[in-house]
């Protein structure tokens, strides 16, 4: 298996549990997590890409409410503390990849001749 194939196997892994969660999570857990959402169903179509991409957290969330790990306060409280460290490593990666690109980037041939593909007779 070579990396483009590995990288396809994770993609459509990754598809695949998210889209479990989604089912699972907008059919039964939705409303368990947040007690608006209890009759509101037309939403709940707009929220598959988003539960898709980001199911481990939407897990992770759910079994701490299901679990009583978090407090009252927790519970409406948005995940923010890591904003912070998540934008400042987006920001590096970014940054990163262009590096990367720029310094394995392939040099043009500068002494092949061009070629003209069509003489523009034809049209």
């Amino acid at each position: 298996m070579d990396v483009a194939q590995a990288i396809l196997v994770v993609i459509q892994a990754w598809g695949i549990f998210g889209a479990l969660t989604a089912a699972v999570f907008l059919t039964v857990g939705i409303e368990r997590v947040d007690e608006d959402a209890q009759g509101a169903y037309v939403f709940r179509p707009l929220l598959i890409p988003g539960v898709m991409l980001i199911w481990p957290l939407v897990l992770w969330r759910w079994w701490r409410i299901e679990s009583q790990r978090a407090g009252w306060a927790e519970r409406y409280k948005p995940v923010r503390g890591a904003h912070g460290a998540a934008a400042l490593l987006m920001s590096l990666g970014i940054i990163a990849i262009i590096v990367t690109g720029l310094s394995v980037r392939q040099e043009w041939p500068g002494d092949t001749a061009p070629v003209q593909l069509s003489d523009g007779a034809s049209q």
